[in-house]
């Protein structure tokens, strides 16, 4: 059971702000005592029914503590301003009461969710699916750059109730007339903050100034910058602020590692690392009941004493499972996170995170099973490519840094069932009386005239069977480029170590900086620190980046849209060009636009004979 929170109430202190605009402070915290409580669960909160169900089916069982906070809030149509950090169960905080609201007999866009990455829109856009499970005749739908247009449009032609995208490729649409917002009743801003930092916060304000007046906006944030409570001010009619103040530790004497799950199916690669981890009892942490008993089922097939422990198991058979655990009978339990509550056994010496947990918090508890009174353990998380950002949220809200492990190659795993198969023979010859069989082998092997060495051969393998004893193959661990990325250590790349890359885009297109920095680090993940000058032209841009570009990388910032145009990089043959800087220009709009959502008016001033000037950033997340 979790510890008792506090829910506390408190207006802030805001100057110059008009009371419609007031805000309101909600912290919860752990309590420092340990007065036990009734667990809020999400059939307490007022979803929908066929949301509610869809909940239950991925494995949720009680809301975090932004959940518990921000969806009454947002089923009552209030806005607000969450402030949480990445990790904390955000995305269902506003998709699960967001889907309660939405009316699925219509077609139309009844809702826009903003994203900072096209790897977070198109998660946001698959955990809204697997929320609306239930629903049949929803649609959502992830949009951003780098994405060919064709299938968006062809999408919001049809009608999605729910569009989740980029701010570049969401202006875009919106621009073309392609993506029409009249009937849009909710806007949500998810990592307000990162938005931000990106450089998208005029695209941001520019979308949201096209806003119908009727509509519920909630705007997430890890932090509150200057211009994201200008932003909430500006837009949100009194909005409820909710504040979430976490408090998670990890035992010092757990070793924590992480495997960047690739090349091998995350089967596979737990089968090789219980091969070659030692391990005294284990448990395995899974999101739903129903993968714990697939998942022992397949480990039993490959020789594992392992069993599954879910919320379906009854009382009974759970406690015999756990004194299985206890006495050694059973070395591996497969468990989601409730079944695991209260599980004390001092044999279990790794947590294994087959899958990531939903928020922060759930994973001290997990990995808490293990290191007690002063034992040491190890915990490993398995992170798929997509989900780094939880890996991140989980490093800054432990404060402790996750060392990346690899996955024991082909050659470490040969020699450990060698050496295994040798020591089977050895205890054979040390504890059995084997008399019998050598009398019988001594007259095989004088009948047939073969030796000794090749009878033994043969019954190895007898004893073998089908099953190879060597692998064949081991897993690439590591790309060049992340390699090169682990010795950098994310600093800044040298300048003399980049190279200046010409691209298709430039002023006449109303590109910025922001957008060509957004750009090449989503489409080709690469760190801002990597990212030099940027100088815009009026029909192309430069920019500088690593000289020994991966090719992947390359190839895909060919076809990268940004502003509408393919940027097409190649390398820049021709000289610096003078510059001259700029401060960046924000969009003039209207006050018809701010209430009508009409297009803003932008004055044209009337162009010199002096050539256009690039203007130039230093690219900067």
């Amino acid at each position: 059971m979790r510890p008792q929170r506090h829910i506390c109430v408190r207006p802030s202190v805001r100057s110059n702000v008009a009371a419609t605009h007031a805000f309101f402070t909600v912290a919860i915290m752990p309590s420092d005592t340990a007065a036990a409580a009734e667990t809020m669960t999400f059939d307490d909160l007022g979803l929908s029914p066929m949301v509610l169900a869809a909940v239950k089916a991925v494995g949720y069982e009680t809301p975090s503590p932004i959940q518990a906070a921000t969806i009454p809030f947002i089923l009552a149509g209030r806005d607000l301003v969450g402030q949480a950090q990445t990790g904390t169960g955000k995305t269902a905080a506003f998709a699960l009461p967001l889907l309660s609201r939405l009316d699925v007999n219509s077609r139309r866009t009844q809702a826009l969710i903003l994203a900072p990455t096209r790897e977070l829109a198109i998660q946001v856009a698959e955990a809204l699916q697997s929320y609306a499970a239930q629903m049949p005749g929803f649609n959502v739908l992830p949009i951003y750059g780098g994405q060919d247009y064709r299938g968006q449009l062809a999408a919001l032609k049809r009608g999605v109730q729910v569009v989740v995208g980029t701010p570049g490729r969401v202006m875009d649409h919106m621009r073309r007339g392609t993506l029409k917002l009249d009937d849009l009743s909710h806007l949500v801003l998810d990592e307000a903050d990162e938005m931000l930092r990106m450089g998208f916060i005029d695209d941001v304000e520019w979308i949201m100034s096209q806003m119908p007046e009727k509509r519920q906006i909630a705007l997430f944030s890890a932090t509150m910058p200057s211009a994201i409570r200008r932003i909430a001010t500006t837009y949100l009619n009194n909005p409820e602020q909710v504040t979430i103040q976490t408090k998670t530790s990890t035992a010092v004497t757990i070793r924590q590692r992480y495997w960047m799950a690739r090349g091998l199916n995350k089967l596979d690669a737990l089968t090789r690392i219980l091969e070659a981890e030692p391990f005294d009892g284990m448990i395995i942490f899974v999101r739903t009941k129903l993968v714990t008993t697939e998942l022992a089922e397949k480990l039993q097939a490959r020789g594992y004493a392992a069993a599954a422990l879910n919320g379906d198991i009854a009382q009974a058979q759970r406690e015999r499972t756990v004194d299985q655990l206890k006495n050694g009978r059973l070395d591996i339990v497969i468990a989601t996170d409730v079944a695991a509550r209260g599980l004390d056994v001092e044999r279990i010496s790794h947590v294994i995170n087959y899958d990531i947990p939903h928020d922060t918090e759930a994973y001290v508890h997990r990995i808490g099973r293990t290191g007690r009174a002063g034992r040491t353990g190890d915990a490993i998380l398995f992170v798929a490519p997509r989900e780094k950002r939880m890996l991140q949220a989980i490093e800054r809200a432990t404060r402790q840094s996750i060392e990346e492990m690899g996955l024991p190659t082909a050659e470490n795993i040969n020699a450990l069932r060698v050496d295994r198969f040798m020591q089977k023979i050895t205890d054979t010859l040390a504890g059995t009386d084997l008399s019998f069989f050598r009398k019988m082998l001594q007259e095989y092997v004088t009948k047939h005239d073969v030796s000794e060495i090749d009878v033994a051969a043969a019954l190895a393998s007898q004893l073998q069977g089908d099953k190879p004893l060597l692998v064949k193959d081991a897993p690439k661990l590591m790309t060049e480029a992340r390699a090169r990325d682990k010795v950098s250590g994310g600093k800044r790349v040298p300048e003399s170590s980049l190279q200046r890359y010409r691209l298709e885009v430039g002023r006449q297109h109303g590109v910025s900086a922001g957008n060509i920095v957004g750009a090449i680090a989503n489409e080709a993940n690469i760190d801002s620190a990597n990212i030099g000058r940027i100088s815009i032209y009026p029909d192309f841009s430069t920019v500088d980046l690593p000289a020994d570009l991966p090719e992947g990388a390359f190839e895909c910032l060919k076809t990268t849209r940004v502003a509408g145009q393919a940027l097409n990089i190649s390398v820049h043959e021709g000289g610096d060009m003078p510059i001259e800087r700029e401060r960046p220009r924000k969009p003039r709009i209207s006050k018809a636009g701010d209430k009508g959502g009409r297009k803003p008016v932008t004055k044209v001033k009337a162009k010199s004979a002096k050539p256009s000037a690039p203007r130039e950033k230093r690219g900067k997340l």
